[in-house]
C-alpha cells in the first residue's frame, strides 16, 4: 500500500522520530526524503513546555532536519485558539516557557489575578498555591483550557506525571472539564492543517500511538498512518485498536518502509 492519496503529513515526535534523546532509525532519512521530494509536512507535538525554536534545536541535535516553522506545539495551538475566541483577553497560565511565549506572541494579556481564561500545560514547578489559584478563578467563571491531556510523560529511567495529571487535580477542585487542545482532540490537528492550507482529506497523520495520534487524525478527518516504532507494537496492536475504537489507514513496521511508500526511494 502507498501513501500517494495524501499531499502532506503531520508527524508526531516522541515515539515516532525519537526515544528520549535518541533518534529512531530512519527518521533523518524520512525527513530528508520529504524535503527532497518537496512534500509538505509539519511536526505536531503535545509538548507545551518548549518553544518551536527549542523543539527544532532538539531535533537538529539528533540529526533530524528541522526548523521552527515546521513545529506545531499544543502551546501554540492553545494560544491561537484562545486568541480567536477572545482576542486580547486576560490569561493566567500554569506551565513552562513554551506556553508563556506562545500566549504572549498571540497578543494575549498575561495576568496573575482575575483572568478570563486559565490555560494549563505541564508545569515542573506546580504547587498547591497554583492549584488553589486556578481552582478559584475557574469556579468564579474563568474558562479552562488544557494544552494536552497526557497523564504520563517519558523520562530518564521511567515516567513522570504529565499535564493531564495536573489537570485531574484542577478538575477535581472545580468540577469543570477543560477545553482540550492537544491529541487526541482534533483542535491541534486543525491548527496544523490550517497552516498547511489543505483540507483534512489531503493530509495524513503519522504516529506511534493509537490513543493519541491516530485518534486525533480520525477526529480531524485526516488519513492515518501508524508506525510500530514506539508505544504500539505487533504484540499490543489489537489491544490498542480495541481501546481506541479506530483503525489506522496504513501500518508500517519502521520509518524506512514509510519513506519508501511516500517517496518511492530506499
Amino acid at each position: 500500500m502507498t501513501t500517494m492519496r495524501w499531499k502532506a503529513y503531520l508527524i508526531d515526535l516522541d515515539g515516532t522520530l525519537y526515544h528520549g534523546n535518541r533518534m529512531i532509525d530512519g527518521a533523518d532519512i524520512l525527513i530528508a526524503g520529504l524535503q527532497q521530494a518537496s512534500i509538505p509536512y509539519l511536526f505536531v507535538t503535545n509538548n507545551s513546555s518548549k518553544t518551536p525554536e527549542e523543539v527544532a534545536e532538539r531535533l537538529s541535535s539528533m540529526g533530524i532536519p528541522a526548523k521552527a516553522d515546521h513545529i506545531c506545539t499544543s502551546a501554540v495551538a492553545a494560544a491561537k485558539y484562545i486568541a480567536e475566541e477572545q482576542p486580547g483577553c486576560r490569561v493566567a497560565y500554569i506551565g513552562e516557557q513554551g506556553l508563556s511565549s506562545a500566549l504572549a506572541d498571540a497578543g494575549l494579556r498575561l495576568v496573575e489575578d482575575d483572568p478570563e481564561v486559565v490555560v494549563q500545560g505541564i508545569d515542573l514547578s506546580f504547587t498547591y498555591d497554583k492549584l488553589a489559584n486556578a481552582a478559584g478563578w475557574i469556579r468564579n467563571g474563568a474558562k479552562y483550557v488544557l494544552t494536552n491531556p497526557d497523564l504520563l510523560l517519558p523520562a530518564n529511567g521511567g515516567l513522570m506525571p504529565g499535564a493531564g495529571t495536573l489537570s485531574a487535580a484542577i478538575q477535581a477542585a472545580t468540577g469543570t472539564k477543560p477545553v482540550v487542545i492537544g491529541k487526541p482532540s482534533g483542535i491541534l490537528m486543525k491548527h496544523a492543517i490550517d497552516r498547511l492550507g489543505l483540507s483534512p482529506e489531503e493530509v495524513a497523520v503519522v504516529g506511534d500511538n493509537m490513543l493519541t495520534d491516530i485518534s486525533a487524525g480520525v477526529q480531524a478527518g485526516c488519513g492515518t498512518i501508524l508506525v510500530l516504532t514506539g508505544i504500539t507494537t505487533d504484540a499490543n496492536l489489537q489491544s490498542f485498536v480495541a481501546d481506541a475504537g479506530v483503525q489506522p489507514d496504513l501500518i508500517y513496521r519502521d520509518l524506512h518502509e514509510l519513506r519508501q511508500s511516500i517517496t518511492g526511494a530506499f
